[in-house]
């Protein structure tokens, strides 16, 4: 089934200079860069990307601004259409940073995220970082995280700061309901082996393993511990 969009075309001259700077840099390493992913394409070309700035990434400060952001992008979301956006979350102020060094302040916005969040968990997903079916709720929504930065060893997630994009879950199951879920994960996966000679290790199927593993974008031991704990 093929899957369509909705253009809704934010002018760009509403946009601050920073912001449309931000913007630029982001829309050259998916589209100029011809990134692995084409879903990331498409909300790019479509101008469906929520793109949002805020300083002292891990912070408790940021967590409010972005569970706030958060919610008026869930409320303004479309379920009952075929639409899809994404939520990008950009710290441009952050130093460069290791693998390692980036997955502990990932976890650190995260968490400071849930604590903030008033919202029950989307109990269509669980809330055990142990479990196949995990996945990071927010504002009541269920989100598949994805992490980048410069010092990503994956070259698709070698953005130009660090970032994290907020997917929502829904858009998956609504892929598969219109039958193009397999058809899109081959594509992004020929696409990355193309690009780096491999297929990312750590991408798993929703329901195969826990996605935790995935949000930072670093090759996690086997033996790895989430360290986030949702109490």
């Amino acid at each position: 089934m093929e899957i369509k969009y909705k253009i809704q075309k934010e002018s760009y001259k509403s946009r601050s200079p920073e912001k449309l700077d931000l913007r630029q840099k982001f829309e050259k390493f998916i589209l100029g860069n011809d990134h692995p992913c084409i879903m990331a394409k498409t909300v790019f070309t479509m101008d469906q990307v929520e793109l949002h700035s805020y300083s002292d990434f891990g912070s408790k400060a940021a967590a409010r601004k972005i569970i706030a952001d958060l919610e008026s992008y869930i409320q303004d979301y479309d379920f009952s259409s075929n639409d899809f956006k994404t939520f990008l979350a950009v710290f441009p102020e952050s130093p460069n940073y290791s693998e390692i060094a980036f997955e502990k302040m990932l976890w650190k916005q995260l968490a400071n995220l849930h604590e903030v969040d008033s919202k029950e968990w989307d109990p269509a997903v669980s809330e055990d970082v142990e479990s196949e079916h995990f996945s990071f709720s927010l504002n009541g929504k269920a989100f598949y995280i994805v992490g980048m930065h410069p010092g990503a060893s994956r070259k698709a997630r070698q953005s130009p700061y660090p970032a994290i994009a907020f997917n929502l879950h829904w858009q998956f199951e609504k892929l598969r309901e219109m039958g193009s879920y397999e058809t899109v994960r081959d594509r992004i996966r020929e696409r990355d082996k193309e690009l780096q000679g491999s297929i990312n290790p750590m991408l798993r199927d929703f329901g195969a393993d826990s996605e935790a593993r995935q949000y930072s974008g670093r090759k996690v031991e086997k033996e790895w511990k989430c360290p986030f704990h949702n109490n």
